[in-house]
């Protein structure tokens, strides 16, 4: 194989690296009363099923003040709920209520996975197959 061979297949595996992961894209924090609302678009680009992903999301003010947090199961969780298949998409409104009332409009969330159990019960490798972006 010559240099040029080589460089379109590791130029390939970037490529499907890129796909194979669970993409998180965050919108902006709506307040409702003492409460924020999160949404979050997930995409399951991974080759096989999601059965759960749990995560965490904290809302802070504009000098990095947490006003309030939150865990939940964003996709399955329970025997009631289903996964995410491979290829599809979901919206899910993460709801947290707030500690006080807020008094800014700067108001950010931090969304982070603490588990990602893909079908069979295998984990996922959070650092490598969830990307997280703000919209």
């Amino acid at each position: 194989m010559n240099m040029r061979h080589l460089f379109f297949i590791a130029l390939a595996g970037f490529v499907f690296a890129a796909y194979g992961q669970l993409s998180v894209a965050v919108s902006d924090v709506k307040l409702s009363g003492q409460k924020a609302v999160v949404p979050l678009q997930l995409e399951n680009h991974l080759p096989s099923a999601i059965e759960s992903a749990r995560a965490a999301v904290f809302i802070l003010d504009d000098q990095g003040k947490m006003l309030g947090q939150s865990t939940r199961w964003v996709i399955g969780g329970s025997r009631e709920t289903k996964g995410l298949a491979a290829g599809g998409t979901n919206l899910y409104h993460f709801v947290v209520p707030l500690q006080k009332a807020v008094s800014t409009t700067n108001i950010i969330a931090k969304v982070t996975f603490t588990r990602v159990v893909l079908e069979g019960g295998k984990l996922a490798d959070i650092s490598k197959d969830l990307k997280i972006q703000n919209r």
